[in-house]
């Protein structure tokens, strides 16, 4: 399952429903039998690496989305989370 842009809105961060979310998005995904999540963050989203480190996911590489950002080591990492058996 691939979880793609999750966002929370300024004024209603730091209250932990990016967690909660991310909480969720993994629960649904074990349920419904997925081996694992996987998702794409860039280099400067440090509260969201952070955040996906924390749940469980681990970085699995990293890529650049186009030649000028290959030239400004404008990163891209690629994060996965196994989910096991549901254990």
């Amino acid at each position: 399952l691939e979880l793609k842009r999750m966002s929370v809105s300024r004024e209603h961060r730091g209250r932990g429903l990016a967690r909660a979310l991310c909480r969720e998005v993994l629960g649904f995904a074990r349920a419904r039998g997925y081996g694992a999540v996987v998702l794409s963050t860039s280099v400067v989203q440090v509260a969201a690496q952070r955040l996906y480190e924390g749940q469980g996911f681990r970085k699995v590489g990293t890529s650049y989305p186009s030649l000028l950002g290959t030239v400004i080591n404008f990163q891209i990492y690629h994060y996965r989370c196994e989910l096991g058996d549901g254990g």
